[in-house]
């Protein structure tokens, strides 16, 4: 994405992110690829188990709101094209 350019939303109204009392707010601010991207890291920084187990229960928190972000976003593909089948008389 462009800098500067406006970022998509979700086709769908709600967030179904995990409540961490606010402290991943700005994942609603992701675009889909960003959150995939960082949900990567994420897993890999896990998988590597390097880290102590605040930081690592910090991570698997952040991991599970990008996640959620991202199935948001999927949820919100899937029914435009469900829409879009819905709308089209020759499907």
């Amino acid at each position: 994405m462009a800098k500067g350019a406006d970022k998509a939303t979700p086709a769908v109204g709600t967030d179904s992110t995990v409540e961490t009392g606010g402290a991943f707010d700005d994942v609603a601010d992701l675009s889909y690829e960003q959150a995939r991207d960082e949900l990567i890291g994420v897993v890999a920084q896990l998988e590597g188990g390097q880290l102590g187990l605040e930081e690592s229960m910090r991570l698997w928190q952040r991991g599970e709101a990008l996640a959620a972000h991202c199935s948001t976003w999927l949820d919100g593909a899937e029914a435009a094209l469900t829409q879009d089948d819905d709308a089209d008389p020759t499907r």
